[in-house]
């Protein structure tokens, strides 16, 4: 493993999760609240996510919602976890992160990624290959050309490399970042089940190749988990229980749902399969009291050698969520 952090900055990655009970403005404007808050609490970043045609997830033009918090806040850095640019133009992308970037200068980021629609009416209607992915490493590059300034055109409002470009990173993508010299955000459940001692083996060779860029002279890794902070291990579990339960019965139904109530939840009801789902879910998170969710987080930093936590936790519950980050904002501020 890396060193274990000293110093640890917290970010969030609002999904804008539908919710049962609350129609789809309410949503928005509750994470440009928790932006507010986060800000208030000293998190760095506030994140939101690009997701289309599923009924549990609101957040489907990250550009938009990245205006609005920014104009509602003041100091925290907003961006994109990401930009799917498989589902976009690059020309696109770079006309609207320069225009946030020269409203809000020096508090935009952009996560990219290179996901495709998960259903075929959603890629056709995106007008997408299945295979769109594959054109990642080509439209990242003349994103960049864009952005910094060097493409044939000239891109009105011009950003000269300003805006700091991250890749949400997993297999080949560690490697296009760092040809790209970018930033990369990692997570899955392989960063929780690390033995102790051992290091990601696609960030040691996103480092090792890493070419320095406009963007960053040196590699920068930003870890990402679904964290809950409760004051019992019991009640950190149910604020991630809606959210595990319906990734799990997404697996059966194909549709990824607003969440319910963990009280409107009850596991014992599930078959074998779905109840194993739910709880993989749930292992694959973490969340306990301050000091066990402490230990953990520094283990998973130490394992990619990061400083930095960008948290994914949506929740039916806002006052757990928002005590929850409260919490967290507390073991490191």
């Amino acid at each position: 493993m890396y060193p274990v952090a000293h110093h640890v900055s917290l970010s969030i990655l609002d999904r804008a999760n539908a919710r049962a009970g609350s129609d789809e403005s309410e949503v928005l404007w509750d994470v440009v609240s928790r932006a507010q808050r986060a800000e208030r609490l000293g998190y760095k970043r506030m994140w939101v996510a690009e997701h289309h045609g599923v009924p549990g997830i609101v957040g489907s033009s990250p550009t938009l919602l990245i205006g609005a918090i920014a104009a509602a806040t003041t100091d925290i850095r907003v961006g994109s976890g990401g930009i799917m640019l498989p589902a976009h133009q690059p020309l696109t992308v770079a006309e609207q992160i320069a225009t946030l970037e020269a409203l809000y200068p020096g508090r935009i980021d952009i996560g990219l990624g290179r996901s495709v629609g998960f259903t075929q009416g959603i890629r056709d209607a995106l007008r997408q290959r299945k295979d769109s992915g594959s054109d990642f490493p080509e439209d990242l590059k003349q994103l960049q050309s864009y952005l910094s300034g060097d493409a044939d055109i000239t891109m009105q409002p011009p950003n000269s490399a300003a805006t700091p470009l991250y890749v949400l990173a997993h297999g080949a993508s560690l490697k296009f970042a760092a040809q790209a010299g970018l930033g990369v955000v990692v997570g899955g459940p392989s960063l929780l089940n690390a033995a102790e001692g051992d290091r990601h083996e696609g960030i040691r060779h996103y480092r090792e190749h890493f070419q320095p860029s406009h963007w960053f002279a040196e590699p920068t890794v930003i870890a990402s988990a679904n964290v809950a902070v409760a004051d019992t291990v019991e009640r950190a579990r149910e604020l991630l229980l809606p959210e595990a339960w319906t990734l799990a019965m997404s697996r059966t139904t194909g549709s990824f749902d607003p969440l319910v109530p963990a009280s409107e939840l009850d596991i014992e009801t599930l078959n074998d399969r779905e109840r194993d789902r739910v709880e993989a879910n749930l292992t694959n998170a973490i969340y306990g009291t301050p000091a066990e969710v402490e230990s953990s987080i520094l283990k998973l930093l130490a394992y990619v050698g990061a400083t930095e936590l960008l948290v994914s936790n949506g929740m039916h519950d806002l006052e757990g969520q928002a005590r929850s980050d409260e919490l967290l904002a507390g073991l490191f501020g």
